[in-house]
């Protein structure tokens, strides 16, 4: 099985799926339901999400990292449209990964893990003695001109769905100013689907702008969505220009309302998974306010990709520019975390999300079994609510965070490890880093709009004053949006 697995990064507006993941579902021993009424579905229907789990019976947390961050973009334009997302839309880990965390990078190649943590705000209600425990993993950057070039297979939706501000104009936006950013090497195909699929320009080196540029002014919106023909079509194009040694990618951007042809996602599916497995990764980038969020994600994950949501022209621009270009190497193959929880110091641990990432635990070291792909410069974040044992001791070990993965270029297996105890887990809330706290507000944002018992642990109004003080200290816009976002769900429930 090729380890081409995963991309996290591209854009704010490449965002794809799970393995229907290829990803082996974990075993559920262990787990106490942790809703009160649980969260239903539009049909009625109750949805499982993640509960907690005893660390007695299960001591170890197995996921595949996820750096998709389209949930949360969603999220946002249907809050800022009037309305509340679906809660089986809302993917709690796409919501932190979205922000910033400015972690140490390692001084070679592989991760830096960082573990740390603090006690949940006042305002958080739970019984016992419960903390919040962050885990990042963040790789070494790169430079624009030590990366390898780049062939970039670009399918792109012209549907009739696809008219309209916001859609199809906002793809042209970001590619023409693509064009003009990366390097006169790299190289684009520009195909487009609408019934049919058909190529606009087939593989070009970028010092040939004049000709991509034109391409893309060609692009017009028509008749229906066949997805699976505009993939089927991209893949051929990228296959047939393929080169060892490049970064070769199909990136799909499309409001995912597929109608036409194959519209479930597992024949599709499985076309992307052939592909991917000859080292094309699948990138997702979602547009429109009628957005198809599970095909995409589903078509990401099993593409060995991710994805992203974009709605607006200058989150476009900046997901092209400065998110897309430094995706196109690659430093860790089949990333995948292992925490183990000493029982002796936690009665019980919760992951909040990856619920579609989970991994049985002795897969953690079966490289066969498909992780994450992480790029250069990328972090990746888990946040985790810890119930300790009565007393436990500030000198106790809470947990050991092992990260596996496997070298992009000889295929060989790595491990690192960092441990947390009880003191490094135990300071004020309001003392602890701007973006621990952050994290804890995008989390605890989604877990809100999810319902359920712990919904009902945070107000929206107490996680927004939360994001104000983050932002003020870090004096980040995007965390600045959040708390506006999350005053806007306010009014809306």
């Amino acid at each position: 099985m090729a380890h081409w697995r995963r991309l996290p990064l591209l854009l704010t507006a490449l965002t794809a799926a799970t393995t229907i993941t290829a990803c082996t579902a974990a075993d559920n021993a262990g787990r106490s339901d942790t809703a009160q009424g649980p969260v239903r579905q539009h049909d009625g229907t109750p949805w499982s999400g993640g509960g907690d789990t005893r660390a007695a019976e299960d001591p170890q947390s197995t996921f595949g990292v996820d750096i998709d961050t389209a949930s949360y973009g969603y999220a946002r334009r249907q809050i800022e449209d009037g309305r509340l997302p679906d809660p089986t839309a809302v993917r709690p880990e796409e919501f932190v990964n979205s922000f910033r965390q400015d972690y140490p990078e390692p001084a070679g190649d592989g991760f830096a893990v960082h573990v740390d943590g603090a006690r949940p705000p006042r305002t958080h209600e739970a019984a016992g003695d419960v903390r919040l425990m962050r885990v990042g993993l963040q790789t070494r950057g790169q430079s624009g001109q030590s990366r390898p070039d780049a062939a970039l297979t670009f399918v792109i939706d012209v549907s009739g769905s696809m008219d309209g501000p916001g859609r199809l104009d906002l793809v042209q936006d970001a590619l023409h100013t693509l064009v003009d950013q990366l390097r006169p090497t790299d190289s684009i195909a520009i195909v487009e689907f609408s019934t049919q699929a058909r190529v606009v320009r087939e593989m070009t080196p970028v010092s040939d702008a004049r000709r991509l540029h034109d391409a893309i002014d060609s692009l017009r919106t028509r008749d229906s969505t066949n997805l699976e023909a505009g993939l089927v079509l991209g893949y051929q194009v990228a296959r047939e220009a393929f080169r060892p040694g490049r970064t070769n990618r199909v990136i799909v951007l499309s409001d995912g309302l597929a109608n036409v042809g194959n519209t479930d996602a597992e024949p599709i599916l499985r076309r992307v998974r052939d592909e991917a497995e000859k080292e094309i990764a699948l990138l997702g980038v979602g547009v429109g306010s009628d957005y198809g969020d599970q095909l995409m994600e589903q078509l990401a994950d099993r593409g060995d990709g991710f994805v992203v949501y974009v709605s607006e022209r200058d989150q476009a621009r900046k997901l092209f520019v400065d998110r897309l270009p430094a995706t196109l190497g690659v430093r860790a193959l089949d990333t995948k975390v292992q925490v183990s929880f000493d029982p002796a110091a936690v009665r019980s641990y919760r992951l909040v999300g990856y619920d579609n990432r989970a991994l049985a635990d002795e897969d953690f070291r079966d490289d066969r079994v498909d992780g994450g792909e992480v790029g250069p410069g990328h972090s990746v974040t888990a946040l985790y609510a810890v119930q300790l044992v009565d007393e436990a001791p500030a000198s106790a070990r809470v947990a050991r965070v092992q990260v596996r993965w496997t070298d992009p270029t000889d295929r060989a297996p790595a491990e690192t490890y960092e441990s947390v105890r009880v003191a490094d887990v135990s300071g004020d809330f309001e003392a602890a880093s701007p973006r621990l706290r952050t994290c804890y507000a995008a989390a605890w944002f989604a877990v809100a709009l999810q319902g359920g018992r712990d919904g009902a642990q945070v107000r929206l109004a107490d996680l927004a004053r939360i994001a104000d003080g983050a932002a003020a200290a870090t004096e980040d816009a995007e965390v600045r949006d959040l708390a506006r976002v999350i005053r806007s769900a306010d009014e809306l429930r």
